[in-house]
C-alpha cells in the first residue's frame, strides 16, 4: 500500500478500453497490473523526471526493553518479572526494493520517450486535482485545434468510461485506462495504451492522468511535457501544498478564470508561489468554458512541434 495516498494495487486488474460506440460494447482488455510503490527525491532535468516512490517496509521488531515489575499481594508474595525484547530494524531489503522499482519504471519511461521522439509524437501528461476542468479543457482544445494537429488521448480514471466518451465525441481516438484503486498512471500503462491506440506519427498525445496532485508527480511516463492544471475554485496556495507536482511540471494552466469575480483566488499570488517551487514554469490563464485565454494556449501547441 502507498503510504502517501492509500493507493493499493495487489491483485487489482487495470483495464484498457477503447470506446467503439457510446454505451455499446466497448473494446476492453484486462491486464493484471501489480505495483510496488516507491518514494524518494524528485528530479526534473531535461524532462527526464525521476520520481521515486516506495511504500513497503519490513521491520523485524524484537523489542529490547527491560521491565522490572515488583508486585506485592495480600498473601505477601513478591514477584519480580523481567521481560527482554530485542529491537532490530532491517532496512536493506526496503532500500533495494526502492531502487528496483525506480529503475523499472524509469527504464520503461525512457523507452516511451525514445519512441515518442522517433515518431515525432508530442506527449503531454496533464495532471491536476479532481474538478480542475481537465476534461473540459481537452474537449475545447481538440474541438478548436483539430484542423491544426492530430490528437490522440489516453484517459486515466479509477472507474467509469465517462471521460473517454466525452473525448470520443470530439472525434479524437481515445483509450480509457481504469486503474481500480490505483491513484496514478505509470510508464508501463502508457506503453500498453499507446500500442492499442496505434498513435500515428507527427501527432499530439494527451495523457489525462488520474485526478491527484501527489503520486502522479512521482511517476515519469516518458512525456515530452508535464502540464499541471489548477482552477480558481481551488486555493491559490496549491503550489505550496503540493510542491512536488509543480517542481516536475513544465506548464501551469490556471483554468476557470471566468469565475474569478466570484471566488477568493489571487492569480498573482498563485504564480508567485509556483515560481518559488519552479522558476522555469510557464503559465496560461484560461477559461475552457468561455474560451478566454485559449488562443495563447493554442499558439504554444502550434509551436511545440516546430
Amino acid at each position: 500500500m502507498c503510504n502517501t495516498c492509500g493507493c493499493d494495487h495487489p491483485d487489482n486488474k487495470t483495464k484498457f478500453t477503447i470506446p467503439r460506440q457510446e454505451n455499446n460494447h466497448p473494446h476492453e482488455h484486462e491486464h493484471s497490473h501489480e505495483h510496488e510503490h516507491f518514494q524518494g527525491n524528485l528530479s526534473n532535468e531535461n524532462h527526464n523526471h525521476s520520481h521515486p516512490h516506495t511504500h513497503s517496509h519490513e521491520h523485524n521488531h524484537p523489542h529490547d526493553h527491560d521491565h522490572e515489575h515488583s508486585h506485592k499481594h495480600s498473601s505477601e508474595h513478591e514477584h519480580d518479572h523481567t521481560h527482554y525484547h530485542s529491537h532490530e530494524h532491517e532496512h536493506s531489503k526496503t532500500i533495494q526494493l526502492e531502487q528496483d522499482v525506480l529503475i523499472q519504471n524509469n527504464m520503461i519511461a525512457e523507452r516511451n520517450r525514445g519512441y515518442f521522439e522517433a515518431k515525432k509524437i508530442i506527449a503531454l501528461n496533464m495532471v491536476s486535482s479532481p474538478g480542475s476542468g481537465k476534461t473540459t479543457l481537452l474537449e475545447k482544445t481538440i474541438t478548436d485545434f483539430k484542423d491544426n494537429a492530430s490528437f490522440y488521448v489516453i484517459e486515466g480514471d479509477q472507474q467509469t468510461m465517462n471521460d473517454a466518451y466525452r473525448i470520443k465525441a470530439t472525434g479524437a481516438p481515445v483509450i480509457q485506462i481504469n486503474t481500480g484503486s490505483g491513484c496514478h498512471l505509470d510508464a508501463d500503462m502508457i506503453s500498453k495504451a499507446v500500442k492499442q491506440l496505434n498513435v500515428s506519427e507527427n501527432s499530439i498525445l494527451i495523457i489525462e492522468n488520474v485526478g491527484n496532485l501527489v503520486c502522479p508527480s512521482m511517476f515519469d511516463l516518458g512525456e515530452t511535457f508535464r502540464v499541471v492544471v489548477i482552477s480558481v475554485t481551488e486555493g491559490d496556495d496549491k503550489p505550496l501544498k503540493y510542491p512536488g507536482m509543480f517542481h516536475t511540471s513544465d506548464i501551469c494552466i490556471i483554468n476557470k478564470t471566468d469565475l474569478l469575480e466570484h471566488v477568493d483566488f489571487n492569480v498573482s499570488q498563485a504564480k508567485e508561489y509556483a515560481l518559488k517551487i519552479n522558476p522555469g514554469l510557464q503559465f496560461f490563464e484560461v477559461s475552457a468554458k468561455t474560451g478566454e485565454g485559449m488562443k495563447e494556449w493554442y499558439k504554444w501547441l502550434e509551436n511545440i512541434g516546430k
